[in-house]
């Protein structure tokens, strides 16, 4: 059987995602990028999206791997900020959910993939902090959220011998599509990707169960080789016994 990847996604009313009439605008949906569910299937995967309505224990049990995927920022009270005065949407709701989620397959030894705000919440969870805005006017930053998905904003360099220089090669060029940045770096991860301007594009864990990446591969075709490794991870957590 191939592995069963689980999938977050965001939770919005209909009419704030411009579907419904009405009567309906204020029920609730829970969606994603269909790119995410794409690329897992394209990588031999099976997607599942993942409603906060389970448990996070009981989600995770029926799941070889996880992908955090992006959305909302984090709510800087989870890392002991306040909050700056150009600070997005949060989400306390899915905050919770995915802290939970995160902590139950680390425990399981499930790999998990953070792209986006997952790549933040992954920091988060591990004790780093964030960098709430990124101000493309005064030079202190590179991101521009307002390029197609697929375009590539710059390169990122990879440290040698790492997991991500393994899939994608020591620079790639990606796209850029965040406003927020990771500061501090959490207990356990290792940078092993910058931007040109020294922005920090990727951590991992020396067990090989965790990578996050601050863009998004999902939009730039593929699936993209982080996709496979997820995959292949997965697979053989099928196969080797798992912690309990």
């Amino acid at each position: 059987m191939k592995p069963r990847i689980g999938l977050t996604g965001r939770r919005m009313t209909a009419k704030a995602a411009g579907l419904g009439g009405s009567g309906l605008g204020h029920q609730a949906i829970d969606m994603y990028f269909s790119d995410y569910a794409q690329s897992i299937h394209g990588a031999g995967g099976i997607p599942l999206q993942l409603t906060r309505d389970g448990e996070a224990e009981d989600l995770v049990s029926v799941i070889d791997g996880l992908v955090l995927s992006g959305g909302a920022d984090i709510n800087p009270a989870r890392y002991g900020a306040e909050p700056d005065p150009q600070l997005g949407e949060i989400d306390d709701g899915r905050d919770e959910f995915e802290l939970a989620l995160f902590a139950a397959a680390r425990s399981r030894g499930i790999p998990i993939l953070g792209i986006c705000r997952g790549a933040q919440l992954t920091n988060v969870a591990m004790g780093g902090t964030l960098r709430q805005h990124v101000n493309m006017e005064d030079g202190s930053g590179h991101p521009n959220w307002l390029q197609p998905g697929d375009t590539v904003a710059h390169e990122v360099s990879c440290s040698p011998g790492s997991l991500i220089a393994s899939l994608i090669g020591e620079t790639r060029g990606v796209n850029s599509l965040h406003h927020q940045t990771l500061l501090t770096i959490g207990q356990g991860l290792t940078v092993t990707a910058r931007a040109p301007d020294g922005v920090v594009e990727a951590v991992e864990s020396s067990d090989g169960d965790l990578l996050a990446v601050q863009w998004h591969p999902e939009m730039l075709g593929g699936p993209d080789p982080v996709f496979f490794w997820l995959i292949d991870r997965a697979t053989k957590g099928r196969i080797e016994p798992r912690q309990q």
